[in-house]
């Protein structure tokens, strides 16, 4: 049994590395993400050197999102950016959240299995690259942390999902608990004081020059933040200034007007315990402060955390592709922002709001909501989808007054009711939940308001995507063989593969033709394209080839029957194909290609390599063209694969390369599970899964006794 002592233990003991390798680094800012028992996410542990709610955007973040910490644990690797150029061109969606000048690195927390990442940040002041004795000091930090891990998980105090992350104090040890110590620390920073904020920035000293500029006392600022305490400078251009000193460590100035007419200069040094603050008449002699290379930017009047936030949401939402895509993100990023325990995304379908998705929910309450018309008075939704208007209601009582069925239902306490509406239609409902009751300030409001014009155009991209998706899989399933013929002495395995980018559709096809009981016809062909037209072609193509097999017209006039009707149809897409007529008790086997990639044959013997098939001209273009034949003999125990370009094709290598790898692969594998081959032939093609191109595979193999 452990206690609380344990875990007191074990935390004290990660913190203390952490803090050490900050320290032994010189990092500024520090994070400690571990991975979600699932595996599909990073959860926040541990910060210091900033603000917890700097870290709200990332508090949460899918492994599959591209950033540093997400990749140093996909990938098993240091990731090291040198300034904000580079984060920008490598990760986007970060830089946008980060508009700093700084430096990073991640690196993973790898132990007898992934634990997370640690992420360690400096000012851009720094040397833009890392040496090899840094990288060696990061990766043994890494692999005492997971040592570290590793003991709390057999002491029963492994952090758990949902935990609030921890923030240390920084690393000095010194910490702003009063004004007198603020103001020890400010005498440190600059001579001749002004004020102190802090690192959360709330006021932690003030002089009585100071009070004079701001026109407030010092007792009515103390413990405030200046962009709420003082309405002049309730403007995100300035609480970007104090979060740009935070992060990159750099002095930051600006000149900003207290009504009515009196000019500041406000000159900010930050270091790991606050930022100093000098301020002076405009105009007058001001402080040496180092060349900054910040400007002002325009923004509008909101939260600068809150705007960075919305941007980082607003640009994930630009990245999903699936409904379930949508969800997920609404799930695991919006939800957290807003600190709600469950959500409910419905789409409005032929006049009802059916649930497409949900979490914090029972079964039971799902199958009760599902399926509400959408001018509904049992809940808020009806309402807000005629008016557009979003709902928030702060406790039970408040939806109660209104809707008193809807407020027993859930067994929730707070709601907001977000409209998701595209050019005047709706489109669905976002429903975020409370366990307790829960205010929803003007902020959250126009936040959650701003946010679900996103979510709905992003729900309405996804519901067209998977639409076409399906019917892409729908059309392309039809198109292709159900299930391959059972041909006695035979063993055969297929499969189709989709490119990784488009419809999920194209034109490559396969195809097993029994003609006899001892006789078949293999095919496999390639239609030029990636979408519905050559899914369409590919389909009269397989058919006119299975006309003209069922005949039993020779492989070249198979094909040059099939060449006459593409030239008929007057399509402007070409197709290779590949006819081979296959003579088990005959033992051969009599091949056609039209510009197909040549077949691999492995004898018993495993000898591998390719069939010398010389190749006529693609099918549509030539009306007489003629396909030469080239017969083999079949020896038993022999395999034969068939396969289009997109299997062997990879940019900068040559395709006679490509094809003779391909080979070897087959001369050295397993041919007793021809599903298991296929699966090691296809996990090759395209790195990390990515194919820019469809994949039709086709494998015989022959018995040595029929």
């Amino acid at each position: 049994m452990t206690g609380a002592g344990d875990s007191a233990t074990d935390a004290d003991a990660r913190d203390a590395a952490f803090t050490e390798t900050m320290r032994r680094t010189g990092a500024s800012i520090g994070a400690l993400y571990l991975l979600a028992p699932d595996e599909q996410q990073l959860l926040l542990d541990v910060m210091c050197g900033a603000p917890a709610d700097f870290a709200a955007p990332w508090a949460t973040i899918p492994l599959a999102t591209p950033a540093p910490v997400t990749e140093a644990v996909r990938e098993d690797r240091m990731v090291w950016v040198g300034s904000q150029e580079e984060l920008a061109r490598a990760y986007p969606r970060t830089a946008m959240a980060l508009p700093y000048p700084l430096t990073l690195v991640a690196a993973p927390v790898t132990g007898v299995r992934r634990w997370g990442a640690l992420l360690l940040m400096w000012p851009a002041t720094r040397p833009p690259y890392m040496t090899q004795r840094e990288r060696g000091n990061i990766a043994v930090s890494c692999g005492q942390l997971a040592r570290l891990l590793e003991e709390a998980v057999e002491n029963g105090t492994f952090p758990a999902p949902g935990d609030q992350p921890r923030v240390l104090p920084a690393g000095t040890g010194r910490r702003s608990a009063g004004p007198a110590m603020a103001a020890a620390d400010f005498i440190e920073r600059l001579p001749g004081g002004s004020c102190a904020l802090d690192l959360e920035g709330r006021f932690s000293y003030l002089s009585a020059g100071a009070c004079e500029l701001l026109g407030r006392d010092a007792g009515e600022l103390l413990g405030t933040m200046p962009w709420q305490s003082l309405r002049w400078l309730d403007d995100p251009i300035y609480e970007d200034r104090y979060r740009a000193a935070v992060i990159s460590r750099e002095s930051v100035a600006f000149t900003v007007c207290r009504p009515p007419d009196h000019w500041l200069d406000f000159h900010m040094y930050p270091d790991a315990s606050g930022i100093s603050v000098r301020i002076v008449l405009s105009g007058a002699q001001d402080p040496p402060t180092p060349a900054s290379r910040h400007t002002n930017r325009s923004a509008a009047p909101s939260r600068a955390g809150r705007i960075y936030q919305l941007t980082h949401l607003a640009a994930a939402l630009t990245e999903v592709v699936s409904v379930q895509d949508v969800i997920d993100l609404v799930a695991d990023q919006i939800m957290p922002a807003f600190g709600a325990q469950a959500l409910v995304l419905s789409s409005a379908e032929a006049g009802r709001l059916r649930i497409t998705g949900c979490r914090g929910y029972d079964p039971h309450t799902i199958e009760r909501l599902d399926g509400l018309s959408l001018d509904t008075a049992f809940t808020p939704a009806g309402q807000v989808l005629s008016t557009g208007i979003p709902a928030f209601f702060a406790d039970r009582e408040e939806m109660r007054r209104i809707y008193p069925e809807a407020s027993l239902i859930s067994g929730k306490q707070a709601w907001a009711f977000l409209p998701l509406i595209v050019s005047g239609r709706p489109v669905g409902c976002c429903i975020l939940s409370y366990d307790r009751p829960h205010a929803f300030p003007a902020e959250d409001r126009a936040v959650m308001t701003s946010l679900a014009g996103l979510i709905a155009h992003a729900l309405d991209r996804a519901r067209l995507y998977d639409t076409k998706h399906d019917l892409a899989h729908s059309l392309q399933q039809a198109l292709l063989p159900r299930a391959l013929p059972t041909v006695t002495g035979l063993r055969v395995a297929a499969r189709y593969l989709p490119a990784t980018r488009g419809m999920d559709i194209g034109g490559d096809f396969y195809d097993l033709i029994p003609l006899g009981d001892t006789v078949v016809a293999a095919v496999i062909g390639d239609v030029q394209g990636h979408d519905a037209a050559a899914a369409a072609l590919m389909g009269q193509v397989r058919t006119a080839v299975h006309a003209h097999s069922a005949l039993g017209t020779a492989p070249d006039q198979v094909l040059s029957g099939t060449n006459r009707l593409l030239i008929d149809l007057g399509t402007d897409l070409f197709t290779s194909c590949l006819y081979a007529r296959i003579d088990l008790a005959a033992r051969r086997v009599i091949l056609a290609s039209a510009g197909h990639p040549p077949p691999i044959m492995r004898l018993p013997d495993r000898d591998t390599g390719p069939l010398d098939v010389p190749p006529g001209p693609l099918l549509g273009i030539d009306p007489h063209a003629v396909f030469p034949v080239t017969e083999i003999p079949l020896t038993p125990g022999s395999m034969l694969t068939f396969y289009t370009d997109g299997l062997i094709e990879t940019p900068g290598v040559d395709l006679d390369d490509s094809i003779a790898d391909l080979a070897d692969h087959l001369a050295h594998a397993d041919d007793q599970d021809l599903d298991a081959l296929i699966d090691t032939l296809v996990g090759k093609a395209g790195p990390g899964g990515q194919r820019t191109d469809d994949i039709a595979l086709l494998v015989l193999h022959h018995a040595a006794r029929l």
